[in-house]
């Protein structure tokens, strides 16, 4: 296992193409002043030990020595030892809809991306807890198992969008029962379920499916997003606007927040539904709700003793640089003499 201590020394490199860039233009510029100067054929006669081939290979040693001692710069480390370490938390799944209606404009920027921010932003502040992610709409997937890298979870959760789900609709009993499969540990008393919706579609037996996830001591808590008022569902191909999502009759679809929905869901598992029309409402909330729940000590396993590698970089970087310098821009004697492709008989 490996890490990069400091990553932005990677903008270094930009280096490389300006200098591949003026390599060229100064031999552009050599190639149109000997034009002017005199015949070419008269020139290689003049500078019979001038190299065309050195002055491209110099500067691909230059350029090999350069991206090492960036590389020796940015000082990745490898992980030695993998370890067991012993952490304190609750487990945390969240359930995003991913439906076309979130996609709605209501709230800016959409509903989508609002109840990305409130999972994001709740991450942010946890500890060492374990986070799960879900995403649903005619189908339910699991975006991200459980785990306690939170990094990843907001990596992988930037991606959540409604193509990642094969078909439309809201199967939010999908998710609860997939959501079943997230919480491995038998032991963990306190263990949580964020479902993030606009509240449309979801079926009657919804209520049931939720007490019965309660029983087994998930806690469930509802965010809706969006106005009640409606707004209609843009649709869009590569990113360019061709409309808005018409029914049967060629009316435009109006989706609506419906709060009474999650509300009946949270009730239904004694928790609680929150408006999440304003990011830090929901996300102050479920940070004091986690923060006082009663946290259970699990085990994770982790590389530790990581150890610098950057010299070897720096001394391969060192060697090239050594290397360019050293290296003339004139043929070489020796392999002027091998004659390879039997020029000096063709000249005879």
């Amino acid at each position: 296992m490996y890490k990069i201590e400091e990553p932005i020394y990677f903008s270094l490199l930009i280096i490389i193409p300006v200098m591949i860039v003026f390599f060229l233009l100064v031999l552009w510029w050599k190639k149109r002043t000997q034009r002017k100067f005199s015949d070419l054929n008269l020139l290689k006669k003049l500078a019979p030990n001038y190299s065309t081939f050195k002055p491209v290979l110099k500067l691909v040693i230059l350029l090999l020595g350069i991206t090492f001692l960036v590389i020796s710069l940015v000082n990745p480390k490898m992980g030695t030892k993998l370890k067991t370490v012993k952490r304190e938390g609750v487990d945390i799944v969240f359930a995003l809809d991913v439906s076309k209606s979130m996609l709605a404009e209501d709230i800016a920027p959409n509903r989508l991306e609002k109840a990305k921010q409130i999972i994001s932003k709740t991450i942010d502040r946890l500890g060492s807890d374990r986070v799960g992610i879900i995403i649903y709409a005619g189908n339910s997937y699991p975006l991200l198992p459980i785990t306690t890298d939170h990094a990843a979870a907001n990596m992988f959760l930037q991606n959540a969008n409604p193509d990642m789900v094969s078909s439309q609709g809201t199967d939010i009993n999908g998710a609860l029962e997939l959501a079943k499969t997230y919480y491995n540990n038998d032991e963990q008393t306190n263990r949580f379920l964020i479902i993030i919706s606009d509240g449309e579609d979801h079926q009657e037996e919804t209520k049931q499916v939720a007490q019965n996830l309660a029983n087994e001591g998930v806690k469930i808590y509802t965010i809706g997003v969006g106005l009640e008022t409606g707004s209609p569902i843009p649709m869009r191909v590569n990113g360019s606007m061709i409309g808005y999502k018409k029914d049967r009759k060629g009316e435009t679809v109006l989706t609506k927040r419906m709060p009474e929905v999650l509300q009946g869901i949270a009730d239904a598992a004694n928790g609680k539904y929150i408006d999440g029309n304003v990011t830090e409402k929901p996300v102050k909330v479920i940070a004091e709700i986690i923060a006082n729940a009663e946290k259970n000590e699990f085990e994770t396993k982790q590389f530790s003793d990581y150890k610098d590698q950057f010299q070897w970089f720096l001394v391969i970087g060192l060697f090239f640089i050594i290397v360019d310098v050293f290296l003339f821009e004139k043929k070489t004697k020796w392999l002027t003499k091998v004659d390879l492709f039997n020029e000096e008989k063709v000249k005879k």
